[in-house]
């Protein structure tokens, strides 16, 4: 919906974006999805677990892609593929809208795939350092992409959550939709209102953490904003265009109903 938005925004009318299974238990790989493309089709979007293959598959990968260890875009430049990552670029540019405290250390939760690129957005922002609260133990792969961006790093235990988050005025979660935090309006004191935070997840919204971030007054980004991003920059790496950004949001809450930051 997001790229189709954009397409007939920039008067793209050829233009289709269309959705290919892959990757998973009897379906094709990234490399035979390449294999079978025509030379018509400009770029590939790619969710989970086609990540980390497609750096394998890549003719050319961008720093981004190489930090984080994997890569969400693939894009034809003449008889070569070049891999990107723009959830990164998505995560920073929603924290950077919503003016994001720079200074200071941030809090991450969870370590996985997402928590890298946050870890890439954070440093890409100025932020100097990173704590990730965990269940048991920071993924290495996760430390050592925060350390080579130049963030300082420190694990905390998730189940305590409650006892330090109102310490830090910037918090991003990237945990799945669903987990339970042991969180709830009233209970432990949640974030204030110089806090800024984003959940990546925008299922079930307001998601718990959202709820309970709303309770002490902070302000709160869905996932949703970082989704706007990347498609934006996906569309320009895959058009050469600049992004309908206004288009994309729009068709973006009118399929929601949530309302984006502006």
């Amino acid at each position: 919906m997001l790229h189709e938005a954009a397409y007939a925004a920039l008067g793209l009318t050829g233009w289709r974006y269309d959705r290919i299974a892959a990757g998973g238990p009897g379906e094709p790989s990234v490399a035979d999805v390449l294999a079978d493309l025509g030379p018509e089709w400009v770029g590939l979007s790619l969710t989970m677990p086609n990540k980390e293959p497609a750096l394998a598959v890549a003719d050319d990968v961008a720093d981004r892609a190489r930090l984080v260890g994997a890569a969400n875009t693939l894009v034809r430049r003449g008889k070569r593929w070049y891999a990107d990552s723009t959830d990164a670029y998505g995560l920073m540019r929603a924290l950077r809208e919503a003016g994001a405290p720079m200074t200071g250390e941030a809090l991450v939760l969870g370590s996985g795939a997402t928590a890298r690129s946050a870890c890439a957005a954070l440093a890409e922002l100025g932020v100097p350092a990173v704590s990730l609260a965990v269940r048991a133990g920071a993924r290495p792969e996760t430390v050592a992409v925060a350390r080579r961006a130049g963030l300082a790093v420190r694990e905390l235990p998730l189940a305590g959550l409650g006892a330090y988050a109102a310490d830090f005025a910037l918090l991003i979660s990237t945990l799945p939709t669903g987990t339970d935090l042991g969180l709830t309006p009233g209970g432990a004191r949640p974030p204030g209102p110089d806090a800024l935070v984003l959940d990546v997840a925008y299922g079930g919204w307001p998601t718990p953490l959202a709820t309970w971030a709303l309770a002490g007054g902070a302000r709160v980004l869905s996932g949703l904003d970082m989704l706007l991003h990347q498609a934006a920059e996906q569309v320009w790496l895959m058009t050469q265009a600049p992004p309908p950004v206004a288009a994309m949001r729009a068709a973006l809450e009118a399929a929601t109903g949530l309302r984006l930051l502006r």
